[in-house]
């Protein structure tokens, strides 16, 4: 099968250009820049069974979110890799890599197979599972193999069990012995642990939710984020900090092409788009792991993001049930779920003029692909994988609908209707 997207705006790679697109099966197979410039001779020698017409649209490559939690196993009744691979596919997410905290946690490659196997019969969206790091599974850390998988997880904060590790001597193992990419939580356990006894001396066992960003806080960001970023420097392991979420932590990291770093920065939707404010207005709604901080904290992730010092923005998406919302700072359950429209969040912050599209793109798509070096994925190239996404835009002229998406090469999301025969794949890797 074949489809030719017609003189579509294309966003990639820092430019913007009109251009048509030709998918042949599973692949972009030809990107003809200029307005109608698809060669006679090709049109008479290829039959193109469907075109859509792309004028007056915005092609991108498929968004790769590179950090959900899908809740499955053990966690089905908050959600479930079918329910929420379905929303990202609507979102315009055509890929993601999900984390290993759910029940029981994915901590032996057995189980890991186990998510895959699950993902392979119900996922319209691409996927990738990370494994999980404990003080004792390094040998399973070791045996990963790095072509067919995302990555390592290590919660350095904000876990249960065994995958919190605050250990040096165990870090500095597991950074030594890593082939893949560490993705990591950091957050300080003890200083939230003393910020938390202290708040519930003076407002009881579950203080007002307002007090999140103070028990976790800065200095609990910053103090972990550092402590990686020692270890990283001194074993020269890949690590990747996730949802970065003070101005202080930033100091830890430089600007310049993901590709040239090992050491980078990740920041979520929900620290780029609120402040400390929004709890008096959102409450628990936007409780998460690390505290959403303060407007000079959001401000200056947002310049890090156009600065090149934030490399991905991810959603950290984590569903609840409205029951694990109830509470405060200690009590109610932390997490947004934000990935269906992570996307139109971000086409929203470009309408307000806070970021420009190539910024999105660079950063959703392209970035995540060149960090993981993810095979085939995250660009519009000939030869790559056909992941697209159509925007349209409103009366006012803001790019806001997600108006079609390919996955794989067949449209999976069109007419605000998901198609229900379509099978994402395994990412694979270029390691």
């Amino acid at each position: 099968m074949t489809e030719l997207i017609r003189n579509a705006t294309v966003v990639n790679e820092g430019r913007t250009f009109v251009a048509s697109v030709l998918i042949e099966d599973e692949v972009i197979k030809h990107v003809f820049e200029g307005e109608d410039n698809v060669p006679l001779q090709l049109k008479e020698d290829i039959r193109i069974d469907t075109v859509t017409e792309g004028e007056g649209f915005f092609l991108i490559p498929g968004v790769i979110d590179e950090h959900v939690h899908f809740r499955e196993p053990g966690l089905t009744h908050k959600a479930t890799i079918a329910s929420e691979s379905r929303k990202a596919v609507a979102g315009g997410v055509t890929s993601f890599m999900d984390m290993p905290n759910c029940i029981p946690q994915t901590t032996s490659i057995a189980l890991l197979e186990q998510k895959y196997d699950i993902a392979a019969q119900c996922s319209p969206a691409n996927y990738s599972f990370y494994l999980g790091a404990t003080a004792d599974n390094l040998s399973e850390l070791e045996a990963l193999d790095a072509s067919t998988n995302c990555g390592i997880k290590v919660f350095m904060g904000s876990s249960t069990g065994g995958m919190l590790l605050d250990d040096n001597r165990i870090l500095e193992d597991i950074f030594s012995h890593a082939r893949v990419p560490i993705a990591l939580h950091c957050e300080d356990q003890r200083i939230i642990a003393e910020n938390a006894r202290y708040y519930q001396s003076l407002y009881g066992e579950d203080p007002d939710v307002r007090f999140h960003p103070l028990i976790r806080s800065e200095e609990a960001c910053y103090r972990s984020s550092a402590q990686a970023v020692e270890l990283a420097e001194k074993t020269g392991a890949d690590i990747h900090i996730l949802h970065v979420s003070t101005q202080r932590e930033l100091t830890l990291f430089h600007p310049g092409d993901v590709a040239e770093k090992h050491i980078t920065a990740e920041a979520c939707i929900a620290h780029l788009m609120y402040t400390d404010a929004d709890y008096a207005k959102l409450g628990t709604a936007i409780k998460c792991n690390p505290a959403i901080k303060t407007e000079e904290d959001r401000n200056a992730l947002r310049q890090a993001v156009r600065d090149r010092i934030i490399d991905t923005i991810a959603t950290d998406h984590a569903p609840h049930t409205p029951a694990d919302k109830q509470g405060g700072a200690l009590r109610a359950a932390s997490g947004i779920a934000v990935l269906p429209h992570s996307l139109s969040l971000m086409l929203r912050l470009v309408s307000e003029e806070v970021f420009a599209l190539t910024d999105v793109v660079r950063t959703m798509c392209h970035n995540p692909a060149t960090r993981y070096r993810i095979a085939q994925r995250g660009f519009i190239r000939e030869g790559y994988k056909a992941d697209l996404v159509l925007l349209s835009k409103d009366k006012e002229g803001h790019l806001s609908d997600i108006s079609r998406v390919w996955v794989n090469g067949a449209v999976a999301f069109s007419d605000g209707m998901l198609h229900n025969d379509i099978h994402g794949q395994r990412l694979l890797f270029d390691r």
